[in-house]
């Protein structure tokens, strides 16, 4: 069951949800996203996914330490990825670090905050594709519970300035 978006009701504002990951391109996602919230007096919400595996319990003492170290890498992307917002449209993001299936934890944080309005990704100018995350998503966006906007990852400044 989707929850109702609220994002332009009393009380609320609306939010752009950001995947922060470790692509050349998660800068432009984080720029269009900024720029779209300070011009429509909303937020950004910034997640850093970490993927978990399946873990041996034999192996539990250095599962945790690895752990640890991804949660010191993910708040280290999400802190550069602050510091861009605030640098680009002087706004404090949220920021979110959730394990586990990527699918299953964007869809959960989307459930979780109904002030969340669109989903945020930068594509990959590459002969490569998009990006893993962003062809997942595409395949899943006709049930999507809010728009998927996705930005191309090859736009300046400029030109990401003149679309939000």
């Amino acid at each position: 069951m989707t929850t109702q978006r609220r994002s332009y009701q009393a009380g609320h504002k609306p939010k752009c949800l950001v995947i922060v990951d470790d692509s050349a391109e998660w800068d432009r996602a984080v720029y269009y996203a900024s720029r779209w919230a300070r011009r429509v007096g909303g937020g950004v919400v910034m997640l850093r996914l970490i993927e978990t595996e399946d873990q041996n319990q034999q192996w539990l003492g250095v599962a945790d330490i690895m752990r640890a170290e991804a949660h010191e890498n993910a708040n280290a992307a999400l802190d550069r990825a602050a510091g861009r917002a605030n640098g680009i449209a002087a706004i404090t993001a949220e920021r979110v670090i959730r394990e586990g299936d990527p699918a299953e934890q964007i869809l959960d944080v989307i459930e979780q905050d109904v002030d969340i309005a669109m989903l945020v990704l930068a594509a990959n100018p590459g002969a490569e594709g998009p990006g893993p995350l962003t062809a997942m998503l595409t395949r899943t966006v006709a049930s999507f519970p809010i728009p998927l906007v996705i930005v191309p990852g090859d736009l300046s400044d400029g030109d990401l300035d003149a679309l939000s």
